[in-house]
């Protein structure tokens, strides 16, 4: 197939591109002019959302060629299947059920996955009514603004680039364990003088990050067929350990401990919170279907093809995880399993079966390699489209003629990612995108509600519409806020005090959201796919986002506020004036804002 032809156009906008943040970086006393009207930019950009007809044709031609639409549905479960079932999922499982959940954690699972399942409705409706790359930030972009979009993103970008970067170091230790050799210490190189947690250099990593980038960067299509088989070939080992665990293991495992004097029994073992507790804990294993929003812009049937995608994707990883808890659970009593390898654990003591360990780590490897695609192609979509609106560099933004693929955003990430892999020494196996990711879900939840509510434009009956849907949102979510804090600080005891007020939250909640529906109607409904049970599906999806985020450890929050302040600093020395000049500069080309078709993509 020929992409330059499918994909080559005249790039009428190559002048903008190009001119993009000159007025302001011409020269430091052009810099030193931009700095001196900060206050008046940032009044005038911070919360200027863009139309989403503006995303869809002025905004996405600064890329210059167009992406190819060449993914259908099967393409997003598999991108999705392999963005989610990752290496995480073989220690998350274990964790929970040790720790919380007891057998339990299938029910744990099951909930998790329901409740990602709510999340996936919310980037649903946005990139079925906007086919573009930018996922998230396109989404805040034309509901909250230009700065909600930026933080957000920048955050989540990073984020990606550090869990990719510790991920890439993980698949040396797991294919050192497929082929029965230390790989940690025979496959990484030591540098003696370099600190402690930056001295073991790793070029098994830096390989492996540097082939998938040029995979990416070659096309998106060849991506998605290298990724389909890599899935399919990850889900049979899946399979098997599934298999494995239901022939060898022992159904009274379920509900009886190794040592009944020191643990409970009973197949939920501490019970509700327990359970929950453990939800929380491997909700962060369906991490990944968000990328393929990512891919809209390169769907040929978007209105059939993303919710298919992306909710089928997450049904099937909620099946294939459930079962692996239940094989995992009847394989060892609850109390008896090793929370940093459950599965190859189990095994590892049984005459005649350490084999297994060996096809677990092979599966693991496989899992690293899926989620490292997917992930990257994710994060350079979020990059190209960062770029397009004028807020980073406009060259991240280029779409190469031939491959039609944002090669330079993959490039830059991919050299990026391998720079971090190659020294840095990061914990990896549970928490691979935490904080980051979980703030962008909260947040498209909200504008999914927000847009609804408010409808698209700035019209002054928009702005007067919007109060209502703020203020219910600011509402709820102290709601779930007051929620999260009792859960994680209150008592348990105290004659059930904790109980009553968990269910005092729990009820404001519930009033807030019919109060919300009963008295404010709709503004827009949404053209071909919207998020069923308007507001109550969205809200429950900020509810749970706000619980989750209450469950993460201070340094997660450390790391939040600590990348937060730098893209903050660099959106007031730099993006907030790159804006400013490119739509000064875009404003003199088509100004129209209504919603266009291209010729590849079908309703």
């Amino acid at each position: 197939m020929d992409k330059a032809a499918l994909v080559s156009e005249p790039d009428c906008t190559a002048g903008v591109v190009a001119g993009a943040g000159a007025g302001s970086f011409s020269s430091l006393r052009a810099y030193g002019r931009a700095l001196a009207q900060t206050p008046r930019r940032l009044a005038r950009r911070a919360c200027a959302a863009t139309a989403p007809g503006e995303e869809l044709s002025r905004v996405r031609a600064r890329s210059g060629a167009r992406m190819a639409r060449a993914l259908r549905w099967p393409d997003l479960v598999g991108l999705g299947l392999g963005g989610m079932v990752g290496a995480g999922v073989f220690v998350t499982t274990g964790r929970a059920a040790r720790l919380h959940a007891g057998p339990g954690v299938v029910v744990s699972y099951a909930i998790a996955g329901l409740c990602a399942l709510l999340s996936a409705f919310c980037y649903t409706e946005f990139a079925v009514d906007m086919p573009v790359a930018g996922g998230a930030f396109s989404y805040l972009r034309v509901t909250f603004g230009e700065f909600a979009a930026f933080l957000t993103g920048a955050n989540l970008i990073m984020e990606y680039v550090f869990s990719n970067a510790a991920v890439a170091r993980s698949f040396t230790a797991y294919l050192g364990t497929a082929a029965g050799v230390d790989a940690p210490g025979k496959w990484r190189i030591a540098v003696p003088g370099l600190p402690e947690g930056f001295d073991q250099v790793d070029l098994v990593a830096v390989g492996v990050i540097l082939l998938v980038s040029v995979c990416i960067c070659y096309s998106t299509k060849e991506s998605s067929l290298v990724n389909m088989v890599l899935t399919a070939v990850h889900v049979a080992f899946i399979l098997f350990i599934i298999v494995m665990g239901f022939v060898h293991g022992d159904a009274r495992n379920l509900t009886r401990p190794a040592d009944p004097s020191r643990h409970p029994g009973g197949f939920f073992p501490h019970g509700a919170g327990g359970v929950f507790d453990g939800a929380a804990m491997v909700y962060l294993s369906y991490i990944g279907y968000d990328a393929v929003s990512t891919m809209a812009e390169e769907v040929e049937r978007p209105s059939r093809d993303i919710p298919i995608g992306v909710s089928g994707s997450v049904v099937v990883v909620t099946a294939l995880y459930c079962l692996m808890a239940a094989s995992m659970s009847m394989l060892l009593p609850y109390d008896a399993i090793d929370p940093e390898a459950p599965f190859s654990g189990a095994f590892r003591g049984q005459e005649g079966w350490g084999w297994v360990s060996n096809v677990i780590g092979g599966g693991a490897s496989l899992g690293i390699l899926t989620s490292l695609m997917v992930a990257m192609l994710g994060q350079a979509r979020y990059l190209c489209v960062i770029g397009r609106s004028g807020v980073m560099p406009a060259w991240l933004a280029r779409v190469h003629p031939a491959t039609a693929t944002p090669v330079n955003a993959s490039a830059f990430l991919g050299l990026l990612t391998a720079a971090l892999a190659l020294f840095t020494d990061l914990d990896v196996l549970l928490n691979l995108v935490s904080i980051g990711t979980l703030f962008v879900f909260y947040m498209v939840a909200n504008a999914v509600v927000y847009r609804r509510y408010v409808g698209d434009g700035d019209s002054g009956d928009s702005r007067r519409a919007a109060w209502p849907a703020l203020a219910f949102l600011v509402a709820f979510s102290l709601v779930a806020v007051c929620f999260t804090l009792v859960w994680q600080f209150a008592p348990a005891g105290g004659g059930g005090a904790k109980a009553w007020l968990l269910a005092g939250c729990g009820a404001a909640a519930v009033a807030t959201v019919a109060a919300f529906q009963a008295l404010v109607p709709q503004a827009r409904a949404p053209e071909l796919w919207g998020v069923p049970g308007m507001p109550w599906v969205p809200a429950a999806s900020v509810f749970l986002n706000v619980f989750l985020l209450g469950s993460l450890d201070r340094p997660s929050y450390v790391r939040f506020g600590f990348f937060s302040a730098a893209a903050v600093l660099v959106y007031v020395l730099y993006s907030v004036h790159a804006s400013f000049d490119a739509e000064e500069s875009g404003a003199a080309l088509d100004g129209g804002g209504a919603k266009v078709q291209d010729d590849g993509c079908k309703v």
